[in-house]
């Protein structure tokens, strides 16, 4: 998007995942030169990458792993990288759903997506192609990080081998075969809502 800020969590050419040799550990994966910071306090084993961001140029639709990692922890806006917005109906959420999908009238829609602050949301949708065609802008009260997405690998000759990218929740035995790239968040109650100003075309719904 020329012109544009280059999102926080988008991942910029110089910061190419190396080559790792990964290996059969225990019941699940590691890395061969595994080291203690590869693995997060749950023990889930994290794509390494560097992180050089403004290094070359940005890979829009690639995620940086542990940036778009600390934004969902941290509650950062995914775009700027500073606080996401808050008010007392909760943290601010972008989607690129159909405002009415009847999903979003439930409670538990898992996403990939940190949150932003309301300058960086008002911005996506006036330059995100995607998000021009259709979005939903929450606010989410309650939430808990529940699993991870990224390479799923199974046990191979002569060593373990990709099966598929997918998001595994976390207490699945299958974690223990993933690489993750994302963090996943569960929004457990939470309210459609509109981005201000009001004179922003809103989807209806």
């Amino acid at each position: 998007m020329p012109g544009h800020p280059v999102p926080y969590i988008t991942q910029w050419s110089a910061e190419q995942v190396p080559r790792l040799r990964v290996v059969a550990r225990g019941q699940g994966i590691g890395y061969a030169d595994e080291r203690p910071y590869d693995r997060d306090t749950g023990g889930v084993l994290w794509t390494r990458v560097p992180c050089l961001p403004g290094k070359g140029r940005p890979e829009f639709g690639m995620v940086h792993a542990l940036r778009q990692l600390r934004a969902m922890r941290e509650l950062l806006c995914q775009v700027c990288g500073q606080p996401s917005d808050r008010d007392a109906n909760g943290v601010l959420w972008l989607l690129g759903e159909d405002p009415g999908d009847p999903a979003l009238r439930t409670t538990g829609l898992t996403t990939a997506h940190p949150p932003l602050c309301m300058p960086c949301a008002l911005k996506s949708v006036r330059v995100c192609p995607h998000l021009r065609e259709r979005y939903v802008a929450l606010r989410a009260r309650t939430f808990e990080p529940v699993g991870v997405r990224g390479a799923l690998y199974r046990p191979g000759h002569p060593a373990p081998t990709v099966a598929d990218v997918t998001g595994v929740a976390f207490g699945d035995p299958r974690i223990h075969w993933m690489r993750a790239g994302q963090l996943l968040m569960r929004l457990n109650e939470f309210t459609i809502t509109r981005l201000e100003p009001a004179t922003l075309h809103e989807p209806a719904g």
